[in-house]
């Protein structure tokens, strides 16, 4: 054989190569497909009598997982009070033995169910033991137990939640090259245009099926890396925050059913040079929103780094070990080992907006928490360390004025550390 004919050879057996492992894809998506082949169910339209279809769904074992099963109302309920409790195999969820299985499931809010719809509902409930105390894998009765304590400050939420689109096998980045990878991080955030963007039809249903649920979902963008969207919800006061973003989530996870897409809420979904996932979240209280503000979230991020590590711990479930393969120092991250804080800095644990430093009052942003956290814990902590837990070192932070006047000393050290005088600093 001459070289020509096995330079020849040699492309013809790579061309095979791509065609058998797109035949193979191709392949497995037939084969798992339900055999309406897109079509729609021609019996969802049927008549259900007067009865309604709940959707009990709870949090399982993992702290990242949702499970849900249905059962039959015999009329629409307006409250949780008018839902029976009801129980589940807690030795098939990571949260019981077999020997003594039942987990209790309490309705804790109600929402309108955007694939059944009618009168349907989802139900979200909390875990209880059969002694009926709070399973330990509950963080809402928790979190519940600190926001009553705080109702008269009035704390709002907002979270950020980046997620992941994979293949139906959970294994291959949503629409990315059979082999290799798409082009570095650049034009994918925010864009537009098929060689940009993944997944858009996903993100569009999931928008609408929440605005249908009753969630308070505020806006949608894709992110850095290809196949990356993030989604925000809020402003919540309280539990609802966590109510509304545990309900988001499963409404996401159920609409990518319908396309054959896999959501990962893995922090770090990809090794290398890609961006992580995170659950940013936006917090504020009336003292903050208020003029003079900027002194009280300055005193709340002096509380926060003195339990910093208390806060890594409670923001991914597995007490911080997944956040460090995303909390590296890069990819708009702080370092997972130390606490910062800055205006406007994506690099900083903490993020104080430009607006907010300029107005004087308003909210941050906590850039910690991961993407497969749990709100609860998440916004338990930071009611915990803000408004609860007492600091004998700290000073009680200036009011009136006073605050005022403090506010802008604070925005014109921000501008100083960030200036060259800085260099200088020593000598003055």
């Amino acid at each position: 054989i001459n070289a020509e004919y096995g330079e020849i050879k040699t492309i013809n057996t790579n061309y095979f190569i791509q065609t058998n492992l797109r035949t193979q894809a191709l392949m497995t998506r037939i084969s798992r497909q339900d055999g309406l082949n897109g079509k729609r169910n021609p019996f969802l339209d049927l008549p259900q009598n007067g009865k309604i279809m709940a959707y009990y769904m709870w949090i399982d074992g993992t702290g990242e997982s949702m499970r849900g099963k249905t059962r039959t109302l015999d009329s629409k309920p307006s409250s949780c009070a008018d839902l029976p409790m009801w129980n589940y195999d807690g030795s098939s969820t990571g949260q019981a033995t077999g020997e003594d299985s039942d987990v209790l499931l309490i309705p804790v809010a109600i929402y309108k169910d955007p694939f059944r719809r009618g009168d349907n509902i989802l139900v979200l409930c909390e875990t209880y033991c059969p002694d009926n105390t709070p399973h330990p894998t509950n963080h809402r009765a928790k979190c519940q137990e600190k926001m009553k304590k705080v109702a008269d400050e009035h704390p709002w939420f907002g979270i950020e939640q980046e997620y992941t689109m994979f293949d139906e096998n959970g294994v291959h980045p949503y629409s990315w090259p059979l082999n290799g990878y798409p082009g570095p991080q650049g034009p994918y955030y925010c864009g537009v245009g098929a060689d940009k963007v993944n997944g858009r039809k996903v993100v569009e249903a999931h928008y609408r099926a929440c605005m249908y649920a009753g969630i308070k979902i505020a806006g949608s963008n894709a992110e850095v890396m290809p196949s990356q969207w993030e989604y925000q919800v809020g402003p919540c006061e309280g539990i609802s925050m966590g109510d509304d973003l545990w309900v988001s989530r499963w409404i996401l996870c159920r609409v990518a059913e319908e396309f054959n897409v896999v959501i990962s809420f893995d922090p770090k979904p990809i090794k290398g040079d890609w961006n992580g996932a995170g659950c940013h979240t936006n917090i504020s209280t009336q003292s903050m929103r208020e003029p003079g503000g900027l002194a009280v979230i300055e005193a709340a991020l002096e509380k926060f780094a003195q339990r910093h590590r208390e806060h890594i711990e409670a923001y991914d479930p597995n007490k911080g070990e997944d956040n460090k393969r995303r909390l590296t120092g890069r990819h708009e991250t702080a370092s997972i080992d130390h606490f910062s804080h800055g205006v406007a800095h994506r690099g900083a644990s903490v993020r104080i907006p430009r607006h907010v430093a300029q107005e004087g009052c308003g909210y941050f942003e906590d850039r910690r928490p991961s993407s497969n956290a749990d709100p609860y814990a998440v916004t338990g902590r930071v009611i915990q360390t803000m408004l609860l837990d007492e600091f004998d070192d700290l000073p009680a932070p200036p009011q009136g004025e006073l605050a005022g006047r403090v506010s802008n000393l604070i925005l014109a050290y921000e501008r100083f550390v960030r200036s060259p005088d800085l260099l200088h600093a020593h000598a003055t």
